[in-house]
């Protein structure tokens, strides 16, 4: 990977000690809690190579399930993560994974929750300086850095979806940075990641949910302020309460 900055290889602003395996983790975790849509009741996270022999010294841990509550990666309650999220009702479960990964710090995160009806499924890499790779949704092959706002669009495989989401963001004058799409199969399920360079409008999103072929549009953008929900906002000010008696 090309470095485009200095900051891009001194990482984040971040709870540390590592920016790869600290505010990294926390990047993926959020990027995975944004793709979910809410704060879930179940994860298990499976950790790959370098990070699955030093999580929990170097807090990755507590750093990928801090990005679970949407903690950015400054957070100064990242350490206290676990704590939160049991608080909360997140229930995680740690383990190593097993098989080929494709960068020594890879976590594999599958969330659960009883308001939904299917599990989410994402592999990241945290790649050095904070900076992230997401691989795997859904067991579809993808490119997502979490550096630009970015439109994630599960969709039937049809002749002209993707020109017409494309033209879509033509006609809202929301420019193209990186694509990536894979499918099942030949006009089965197929995932469209659209990294842009602006963030996607309210208006947009209504668009793209009009076309026939879309079945579900997300939006990741780590850039965004932390919007805890839930039981989380409760164990955080807890937390923050305890601090100031201490």
């Amino acid at each position: 990977m090309r470095f485009k900055d200095v900051f891009s290889i001194i990482g984040p602003a971040m709870v540390g000690p590592s920016s790869s395996h600290t505010a990294g983790a926390a990047r993926i975790g959020r990027a995975a809690r944004q793709l979910f849509g809410e704060q879930p009741e179940q994860a298990l996270i499976l950790f790959y190579g370098s990070f699955a022999a030093t999580y929990r010294g170097h807090g990755t841990d507590r750093a990928i399930v801090g990005g679970l509550l949407d903690l950015q990666t400054d957070d100064p309650h990242i350490p206290d993560a676990l704590e939160i999220a049991e608080q909360s009702g997140l229930h995680v479960t740690f383990d190593e994974g097993k098989g080929l990964f494709p960068h020594p710090n890879t976590a594999k995160i599958v969330l659960a929750s009883s308001s939904k009806p299917k599990q989410l499924s994402m592999v990241g890499t945290s790649i050095g300086g904070g900076n992230i790779e997401i691989v795997e949704i859904n067991g579809f092959s993808v490119k997502m850095s979490g550096v630009y706002p970015t439109l994630v669009l599960w969709h039937h495989d049809w002749p002209g979806a993707v020109a017409d989401m494309t033209q879509l963001l033509k006609q809202r004058s929301v420019n193209i940075g990186y694509m990536s799409v894979d499918r099942k199969s030949r006009s089965g399920d197929a995932l469209t990641v659209l990294e842009l360079d602006a963030a996607p409008t309210p208006e947009l999103v209504a668009d793209l949910n009009g076309v026939q072929a879309i079945q579900s549009v997300h939006i990741v953008d780590l850039n965004l302020e932390s919007d805890i929900v839930g039981d989380s906002t409760a164990a955080k000010q807890k937390l923050s309460r305890e601090d100031d008696r201490t």
